[in-house]
């Protein structure tokens, strides 16, 4: 795999970027005076004159560049989508008569807008009756919601099948799954380390894995991004010195990073991680939200894309929400682990079930990916994407932009830099 792509903008474009917000930001100072003397429509949210004396909900700098900035250029963003995420969508369209500060629909739509921001990445989110029926089946015969947690009485047969299933496309002993994505991070965290423990984190982590290190209690210590000499310096300093003050022993050492980095799209150096793990005795919690049925020959993700046994991974973490057009979480790995989790995860015990129809979409796609439906669509979908991913970025490249990550991540960051080039 070749190195990650981080180009630097040329110096003309540094200079038009602060010349752009710079013009942005005098205006705005601008425009805040003649909202104040009454000159210009204030639409923003302020305090009620009755609550002078609490402390504000928020600060009124904070809404600078959103009053300012944001505002004029809103239309291109929350747009009211009328058809499901595919290549191309329909979008709801809509007038504003105060420069986007409100809207109003003029009950028309807008056709086959190319989809540029979906992660419906093997077009799985689709509403094909004939690939659908047994979702509907499953609706039928369970509804919609299980309206319990799985240790009462939320736990149906799919849950079981579903995890089977996990565990087999993964290669591993285990599987459980979570109705949310967010909250398998978030809120499996905290059972796997606590009060003792270190978190060695990447400086690009997702903020649900932010999230759930916080929760933990943990130390957490940061790493520069796929630095290795970053992460072995602090893997080092935790062997040999220990706990801070009492210098003990570090009761678990975890190394927490992501398959696919959602915002940058660069790809974990992962060989160069399992072995820094196995050579300091430390644990190795890969998110692979991003990549699971995204990259790999057969969609395995980031594991099969460098060749590696999965047991070298000590939780494998990962999302329906992407490849899968579905919604939850899972975390996989040994028996053990998985056990624990039942009976420690908040997620587990607090959390309701992953409803039956989203579960047996998730079940369908992942047969489809691994070709026990009797097709060859998903291994297609599969090769149709690592062709598409190829060819957007040479193409992207040749046009001039500026781009970041890894030609094999679906995730294709483009740099604009000036505010007025947005729109």
């Amino acid at each position: 795999m070749r190195p990650e792509s981080f180009e630097n903008p040329p110096m003309y474009v540094a200079v038009m970027t602060y010349l752009g917000f710079g013009i942005v930001t005098l205006f705005g100072y601008f425009r805040d005076f003649l909202r104040a003397v009454g000159l210009e429509k204030c639409h923003i949210a302020r305090e009620r004159e009755e609550q002078k004396d609490f402390v504000p909900l928020y600060q009124d700098f904070e809404n600078f560049y959103t009053r300012n900035l944001y505002m004029r250029v809103r239309d291109n963003w929350n747009r009211p989508i009328c058809s499901l995420p595919g290549p191309v969508f329909d979008v709801m369209e809509r007038v504003s008569p105060d420069y986007n500060w409100t809207f109003s629909l003029t009950g028309k739509t807008i056709d086959n807008v190319i989809n540029m921001g979906s992660y419906n990445y093997l077009g799985f989110a689709e509403n094909d009756g004939d690939f659908l029926k047994t979702v509907a089946d499953r609706t039928q015969q369970y509804g919609l919601g299980v309206c319990s947690t799985r240790q009462e009485m939320g736990n149906l047969a799919i849950h079981e099948e579903l995890e089977q299933l996990v565990a087999t496309f993964l290669g591993v002993e285990s599987s459980m799954i979570f109705g949310m994505g967010f909250a398998t991070n978030s809120m499996n965290i905290p059972a796997l380390v606590g009060k003792g423990c270190l978190i060695l984190s990447d400086e690009l982590n997702h903020t649900s894995l932010i999230l759930g290190a916080r929760l933990s209690g943990a130390t957490i210590w940061v790493f520069k991004h796929n630095n290795m000499q970053s992460l072995e310096r602090l893997l080092r300093e935790a062997v040999c010195s220990g706990q801070p003050r009492t210098h003990r022993p570090w009761r678990k050492v975890l190394i927490m990073v992501e398959g696919i980095y959602s915002m940058e799209g660069s790809v974990v150096r992962l060989p160069d991680i399992v072995a820094l793990k196995k050579k300091y005795k430390a644990y190795l919690y890969l998110d692979e939200a991003h990549s699971i049925g995204a990259v790999g020959p057969t969609g395995r993700g980031v594991t099969e894309l460098f060749g590696l046994d999965p047991s070298d991974i000590d939780v494998m973490m990962g999302t329906f929400t992407k490849s899968f057009g579905a919604a939850g979480g899972y975390i996989a790995g040994k028996k053990e682990l998985v056990d624990s989790l039942r009976s420690h995860s908040h997620s587990a015990v607090y959390a309701s079930a992953m409803s039956p129809p989203v579960t047996e979409q998730i079940l369908r796609a992942m047969k489809c990916i691994m070709g026990l439906d009797g097709t060859t669509v998903g291994q297609a979908r599969v090769h149709q994407l690592a062709e598409n991913t190829r060819y957007f970025r040479s193409r992207l490249q040749e046009m001039g932009f500026i781009i970041y990550g890894n030609d094999d991540s679906p995730v294709v960051p483009i740099l604009l830099y000036m505010p007025g080039k947005v729109v």
